[in-house]
């Protein structure tokens, strides 16, 4: 990879402008944000070497056995954030509850909190599949000077300040958006750095690949059983591939870089389906319109679903704008 790209550092200074608040906080956060990423990676690189794979005999707050990375995963990104002396608060999808963070000065001026997935697809790690790491940045809407409340996380997606991901696969990867655009930054391990290798990335319009685990086809509703029909049939550009990896940071990266349609719909089992609107479909639908693409739970924009709960679940349909909308279509006429 040339030197003469550009750096993630490079780039968060040179586009500090851009964000529409105090441009050093928000860098300072994905600057930690990067070096946990760092850390982590160096962890999920070696995991087939040592026994860091399996489950930690714990399960989180969802009832699913953690896998000892996601721990160290955990572990590692409230460290490297609460060091910083940047966040107020940390959610994370593997912590029941929200953190409270004070400031150096014990005053509680930080301003921003974070909700983070720290390793999203984890059941993959024995088989070598990637996994990643979300995450969603907010500005707290309770006063400086006192400690953050839990209003401080149920923030509409829409209010969302930054968000973005990191996949940890055959090369690693750091996407991200602050509201205007979404890039991409590979690791060159060599050196530790990352660089822009993807500007300005965009979904396109419209794509022949369609994301979901058709094994629960029997539990769907019936307007998605009828959009992946669609999808099947033999007409025009159809039918579709079909491309499912279960981890949903590869399937959306996939998705934005050739064209396509992720679907988690909510089904007889998982009434609500089974995605966090926090720590999964926020960041991820931000992420999406930044880049030309949209989501919803079917009939609803992702950013305008207001949240009740902090491990809230929603379902999920993103990806490339027509197909979306297509499925939306679908939905309506099934109802």
């Amino acid at each position: 990879m040339s030197h003469k790209k550009q750096t993630l550092g490079e780039f968060i200074i040179e586009n500090q402008a851009s964000f529409k608040y105090s441009s050093g906080e928000l860098s300072s956060l994905i600057n930690s944000i990067r070096l946990a990423a760092k850390v982590v990676n160096h962890e999920v690189n070696k995991a087939g070497l040592v026994d860091i794979i399996g489950a930690a005999g714990d399960t989180n707050i969802q009832g699913e056995d953690q896998q000892k990375l996601d721990v160290y995963a955990n572990e590692k990104f409230i460290q490297t954030l609460t060091n910083r002396n940047i966040v107020c608060g940390i959610a994370s999808e593997e912590e029941d509850d929200f953190i409270t963070i004070n400031s150096q000065d014990e005053n509680h001026q930080n301003k921003y909190v974070v909700l983070i997935d720290p390793l999203d697809g984890s059941s993959n790690i024995d088989v070598n599949v990637s996994v990643g790491t979300i995450f969603s940045i907010y500005r707290r809407v309770t006063p400086v000077g006192s400690p953050v409340t839990i209003e401080d996380f149920l923030q509409k997606g829409s209010q969302q300040v930054a968000a973005g991901y990191v996949v940890y696969g055959t090369s690693t990867m750091l996407v991200y958006t602050t509201g205007d655009g979404v890039n991409g930054f590979t690791l060159n391990p060599a050196i530790g750095s990352f660089y822009l290798s993807h500007p300005d990335m965009l979904f396109p319009e419209d794509g022949y690949i369609y994301s979901v685990n058709e094994g629960n086809y029997i539990h769907f509703p019936q307007g998605v059983k009828n959009y992946i029909k669609y999808c099947q049939q033999e007409e025009g550009d159809r039918p579709y591939t079909s491309r499912y990896i279960g981890s949903l940071v590869s399937d959306f990266h996939r998705n934005m870089i050739k064209g396509g349609i992720y679907l988690y719909p909510k089904s007889s089992l998982n009434s609500n389906g089974k995605l966090r609107l926090l720590y999964e479909c926020n960041p991820m639908a931000f992420l999406a319109e930044q880049a030309n693409g949209k989501a919803s739970d079917g009939f609803t924009r992702i950013l305008d679903i207001k949240p009740t709960e902090l491990h809230e679940r929603v379902p999920f349909i993103c990806g490339s704008k027509n197909m979306v909308e297509k499925c939306e279509e679908f939905m309506r006429d099934a109802q």
